[in-house]
């Protein structure tokens, strides 16, 4: 499948075609389901000129996930919500990640300048003694700002310590 079919099949998936009735008896659910499901901000349908929701495939495969958390899982729906938050963001993390490889990939085939004062890859930044495989790893110098951090330096939660900090009250 090229890319121009991928898009056409996002297209085709984000197409509000189901009204809620429909909706809800896809996804097996009530349809005040659907309804509590958009006032706790779960669910986005789109809406007609009229007002009136429009669900579409994208949505009841979310409705689906919804049911799979709550039902199966027995997650609540304030942990749905917080989970399906936490996989959007790794997928554009993940989606940016892809984008900076390509364009790393990109430069040290083509060799060019990165626009990091006039350091080029594959030239050793522009340092004697530096060669282009130092680039992006900070040339083994912790303080720099290329420098790779390892896992364990980065906080697992914004809310947590780093992962070397013991458990419990007295480590924090």
């Amino acid at each position: 499948m090229d890319e121009r079919d991928e898009r056409r099949d996002d297209r085709s998936a984000d197409r509000a075609v189901y009204i809620i009735s429909v909706a809800a008896e896809l996804a097996g659910v009530h349809p005040q389901t659907l309804r509590i499901y958009e006032r706790k901000g779960l669910l986005r349908p789109r809406r007609t000129p009229g007002n009136t929701r429009r669900y579409s495939d994208r949505d009841i495969e979310r409705l689906r996930e919804i049911q799979e958390l709550t039902q199966r899982r027995g997650v609540n729906l304030a942990g749905v919500k917080m989970i399906m938050e936490l996989q959007a963001e790794l997928e554009e993390l993940r989606r940016r990640t892809a984008e900076l490889e390509e364009e790393l990939r990109r430069a040290r085939g083509a060799g060019t300048d990165l626009g990091r004062g006039g350091a080029e890859l594959g030239r050793g930044g522009g340092e004697p003694g530096r060669s282009g495989a130092d680039l992006g790893r900070g040339g083994g110098e912790p303080g720099h700002p290329a420098a790779i951090v390892p896992l364990r330096a980065v906080p697992r939660f914004p809310w947590l310590g780093p992962w070397d900090e013991p458990e419990g009250p007295e480590g924090r």
